[in-house]
């Protein structure tokens, strides 16, 4: 028993002076400590967050199979979001024919929005555009009409003649312009897409001198059909300036005017000859016909602020592709609302404040700086979100750190029962207040406590 009394008190002897020479050592040190202290925080957490998932009520979307669509491919999307809400072998290249226009429509749609061209631009017809076949304005070599007449013609009346006409002066020829719309396929995500000219004629229809060297047909699946009519509607909003002519008369000599091939046009509703086809809120976009695509349309309709894009390909008939579009609109219209899931300045339950170096405080609060918006089914009151977060680097995290400063970013998913694909949108996260810097004095005891800390808990591990 004394050996052991003796024994406790040389223990606690040797820890005094060991503490004792420690405390002296981190006095002269104190200011370097501080220094190594702060370049890793110990509550620092990089990289990926556990998901945080909110839970929802789950809403049963009906069948695509109950619609009965006969079609060789549909697809519907809403084209904020790009969620696809119907898709029949939407993926599958096909002859799209003057679906193929929509792309001419946009590539000159940007030339005018860039200043390369202008509406009131005068065009001298050349030599391929007035041998073009099919639906035509009968273009003779030398006529001269401005870009917007050309425009009209084209996006009214799907006249070859005309198109050929602006995708010369666009791109200098027709073969040079081709090559444009390809490139501009690529970069739109386009997957399928293949152009050989810019009206969506067989290759055999094309003028026998203009008729590029090469074993290939149009194509494009009914979902890049869909990505070209997502790109059309959000870079020119101004697209139904041409898309709702319901008649247009191109020169005053001209008996009749041309009228527009899409029936489904709201305006459409007083029509004698198409008001049964007439379709709330639908204002575009193209129609196609050959013998090879069968009858193809894309069309675009907006209903209680809510937009959708719709492209059946091969129907049977004029009249059919448009009575399977209303089937895959109405699909749409009555099963889907648009949501804002997440509101601006919300906290990440997993990730509500990040550490600062050198601040008063270790740590600040962050929040989103924007809103999530996705497309749900009609009655879904609680989405199941997804969150997944990462924090910037810490070593930049520095005070002082302005109020709204980008710290990181979080990442929100959801995926509908029934839909194909998730939908997913990343936002910023922002410091809510301002993170400031602490005075040196405050900076060397912070240093010298985490310092102390670590001591004992070393001393601790020694006996």
């Amino acid at each position: 028993m004394k050996y052991k009394q003796q024994f406790n008190s040389k223990q606690f002897v040797i820890k005094t002076a060991t503490v004792g020479l420690l405390i002296n050592m981190l006095m002269f040190s104190a200011i370097p400590a501080m220094a190594e202290g702060e370049k890793t925080p110990a509550t620092t957490e990089t990289g990926t967050v556990a998901p945080a998932t909110a839970k929802g009520t789950a809403v049963k979307i009906p069948s695509v199979d109950t619609l009965g669509l006969e079609l060789k491919s549909a697809v519907l999307i809403e084209p904020t979001t790009g969620q696809v809400l119907l898709s029949l072998n939407a993926d599958e290249p096909l002859p799209p024919a003057s679906m193929t226009k929509m792309m001419t429509e946009y590539i000159v749609a940007d030339a005018v929005k860039n200043g390369k061209i202008t509406w009131d631009q005068k065009v001298i017809v050349q030599k391929n555009a007035s041998l073009q076949i099919g639906s035509r304005i009968f273009l003779a070599e030398g006529d001269e009409h401005t870009v917007e007449e050309l425009y009209i013609a084209m996006a009214v009346g799907s006249a070859n003649d005309a198109t050929v006409a602006l995708a010369e002066l666009v791109g200098g020829s027709e073969e040079a312009f081709v090559a444009m719309m390809n490139d501009t396929a690529q970069k739109m995500g386009m997957k399928t897409a293949y152009f050989v000219n810019s009206t969506g004629l067989s290759r055999e229809d094309m003028p026998a001198e203009f008729r590029p060297d090469i074993d290939k047909e149009t194509v494009m699946s009914a979902m890049d059909a869909a990505i070209l009519a997502k790109y059309i509607v959000t870079d020119h909003p101004d697209f139904t300036k041409f898309t709702t002519i319901q008649s247009y008369k191109f020169r005053p000599r001209d008996k009749a005017p041309m009228i527009n091939y899409n029936w489904m046009l709201e305006a459409n509703k007083n029509n004698v000859n198409f008001k049964a086809y007439a379709y709330p809120g639908l204002d575009g976009l193209k129609t196609g016909h050959t013998a090879s695509a069968g009858n193809c349309f894309t069309g675009t309709a907006v209903r209680d602020g809510v937009r959708l894009i719709s492209v059946v390909m091969g129907a049977d008939s004029e009249a059919h592709r448009f009575t399977e579009t209303k089937k895959v609109l109405d699909y749409g219209f009555t099963n889907f609302e648009i949501k804002q899931v997440i509101a601006p300045k919300s906290v990440v339950e997993s990730n509500q404040t990040v550490p600062v170096l050198k601040g008063k405080n270790k740590e600040v609060s962050v929040v989103t700086d924007a809103g999530v918006t996705f497309i749900v089914p009609k009655g879904t009151t609680s989405p199941q979100i997804t969150a997944t977060a990462q924090i910037n680097d810490p070593a930049t995290l520095v005070a002082p750190i302005a109020k709204g400063s980008k710290v990181g970013k979080v990442t929100y998913s959801y995926k509908a029962e029934g839909m194909s694909q998730a939908q997913q949108k990343t936002v910023n996260l922002v410091t809510s207040d301002e993170a400031e810097k602490a005075g040196w004095f405050k900076l060397l005891f912070r240093a010298i406590g985490e310092f102390l800390g670590d001591l004992f808990n070393g001393i601790k591990n020694l006996f």
